[in-house]
């Protein structure tokens, strides 16, 4: 490491109310089981702003701890070039472009060793811990016995390359509501991670997908990417198009991507007997709702999606062989001293899908 430099660039959260931009920040040490990568690139997800914002679910609150270990460098959407191998390293050497799997599994609990390793026990996550630091810095190491690591492409765009990560959590959506060539799909919300879900969906040939969202420059992104039906619910009874739709009876599938609760209330409504509701979003306020609609009155399955197990490979090369749309979805970079701004053009408010730092 004898050519790396001693300090780097970083965005540092030492507490909710404390993020701060580190001109001289120091690099991080490796060791024989470690990689180090210069960050090519990190996206802002949703999921850094409500951590940002001093969401309870990472900082705690009084009825939960927190969760989160400051300091850390936030960012989980990166991708780099390795610039050091530890000699315990396999199958990565210096040169390699590559990403990895949000989630850092550490290999010892039940979920770990039976194949379900993104919900591992004490789940530490890139970009939320100081022993796992994101990509919002100009190096991240990355301990390899503890990380699923992915080549990237070199050839591959840094816009599309930036995509492998949501797109890959939006496959492991998309594959949780098992979606078949007669089935009627509604899927509401169409920001970044819903384009996902949509241009993958598009590969299962579901009978009719329909998309939901208050925006409308995002429904016509959506009809770009594969939707056949798009829907403002702002303009138009989406429950009651549905019904239309469908003699009454309501859609098959319904997958919930904006993280708003009348979003849950609304698909409850829409969805047929007997149907599937899979939950995506990370929430920023409790959802109300009379659950005798799930057992007693329609006996629906109700389902989960947590991260992206076993999707970045197929993520990769589907994104390479273009059947993947991504075309307009990064659609602004910064550098990260003007992370503030970046920060807050990531929220949507003024159009953008993706916002990124490049380096």
């Amino acid at each position: 490491m004898d050519k790396i430099p001693k300090t780097m660039k970083a965005l540092v959260a030492y507490s909710k109310t404390d993020y701060r931009f580190e001109p001289e920040y120091p690099v991080p040490e490796c060791g024989p089981d470690d990689i180090l990568i210069k960050t090519e690139g990190c996206g802002i997800c949703a999921g850094d702003l409500k951590c940002r914002h001093g969401a309870a679910m990472f900082w705690g609150d009084e009825e939960q701890p927190s969760w989160v270990e400051s300091p850390f460098i936030p960012g989980h959407e990166f991708l780099g070039i390795v610039e050091f191998a530890g000699e315990n390293v396999k199958d990565c050497v210096v040169g390699d472009r590559i990403t990895v799997d949000q989630i850092a599994p550490c290999g010892e609990c039940r979920f770990c060793k039976d194949g379900h390793y993104w919900m591992c026990q004490p789940h530490k996550i890139y970009g939320f811990f100081k022993d796992y630091c994101g990509g919002m810095a100009e190096y991240v190491r990355i301990p390899a016995k503890h990380s699923v690591i992915h080549k990237v492409p070199k050839e591959m765009p840094l816009q599309d390359a930036l995509l492998i990560e949501p797109y890959s959590c939006s496959k492991h959506c998309v594959d949780r509501a098992q979606i078949g060539c007669e089935d009627i799909v509604v899927l509401s919300g169409a920001g970044t991670l819903g384009l996902g879900m949509i241009t993958y969906a598009k590969l299962k040939t579901p009978k009719k997908l329909i998309v939901l969202d208050m925006i409308d420059a995002r429904l016509e992104k959506a009809l770009e990417f594969g939707a056949d039906i798009v829907w403002n619910p702002s303009k138009v009874d989406v429950a009651a198009e549905i019904m239309k739709l469908t003699e009454g009876y309501g859609c098959d599938i319904y997958i919930e991507a904006t993280g708003h609760p009348s979003s849950v209330t609304q698909g409850m409504q829409m969805i047929r007997k007997l149907g599937r509701f899979v939950e995506f979003s990370v929430f920023g306020a409790p959802t109300l709702l009379d659950w005798s609609i799930i057992g007693d009155r329609k006996e629906l399955d109700v389902l989960g999606a947590h991260l992206s197990p076993y999707c970045f490979p197929f993520v990769i090369e589907n994104i390479a062989g273009g059947k993947l749309k991504t075309d307009g979805v990064v659609s602004r970079f910064y550098s990260l001293e003007d992370w503030e701004e970046a920060f807050e053009y990531s929220t949507g408010k003024y159009g953008d899908f993706k916002v990124a730092f490049k380096f």
